[in-house]
């Protein structure tokens, strides 16, 4: 069996910030996710969030993609809110997701911060990174980008390389 410890907090929204994540979908939204995300041989560590996103913290194996993993979930968790609950109003996710990874050391404040997600959000309290909302929400346009007209809010700044004294490497 091979040995690995990814950690990773995963944010997403309801399509349009909808207001959608009340606590009766909530209290079938959660459950459901954790255990979508068991099959997929995920531990999660904490899961919570506000009336527009959910945050998750979980490990993930490295035989899955964090992108087929949130697409399960959220493709999952989608469908079988709209054909378990009562109402017209369809229940739809955001194109777009978040990840951050984390290094075991900043794992138990990035699970406390999930767990308080509503009280984060009552007192204003949030970590403005990790609850971004703004025109990329819904991901690029659907007929994709040429790489010389990325929009340089996308755009990664070009990368500093420090260079390491031979024999002085910092791993």
């Amino acid at each position: 069996m091979p040995f690995w410890r990814t950690y990773y907090h995963l944010v997403w929204a309801t399509k349009e910030r909808a207001h959608l994540i009340q606590p009766s979908i909530e209290a079938r939204l959660f459950p459901y996710l954790v255990g979508k995300a068991r099959e997929l041989e995920m531990r999660v560590y904490a899961i919570n969030g506000w009336t527009d996103h959910i945050h998750l913290v979980a490990s993930i194996p490295p035989k899955h993609a964090v992108a087929y993993v949130v697409k399960r979930l959220k493709g999952a968790s989608a469908f079988d809110l709209n054909h378990t609950r009562p109402g017209d109003e369809q229940f739809n996710w955001q194109r777009g997701y978040g990840v951050f990874t984390l290094g075991e050391s900043q794992l138990d404040k990035a699970i406390a911060y999930v767990r308080n997600q509503k009280q984060h959000h009552q007192q204003q309290t949030v970590n403005n990174w990790l609850e971004r909302m703004n025109e990329f929400d819904e991901g690029p346009p659907d007929e994709g980008l040429a790489a010389d007209k990325v929009l340089a809010a996308v755009r990664e700044p070009e990368p500093v390389y420090q260079i390491w004294p031979e024999n002085e490497m910092p791993f």
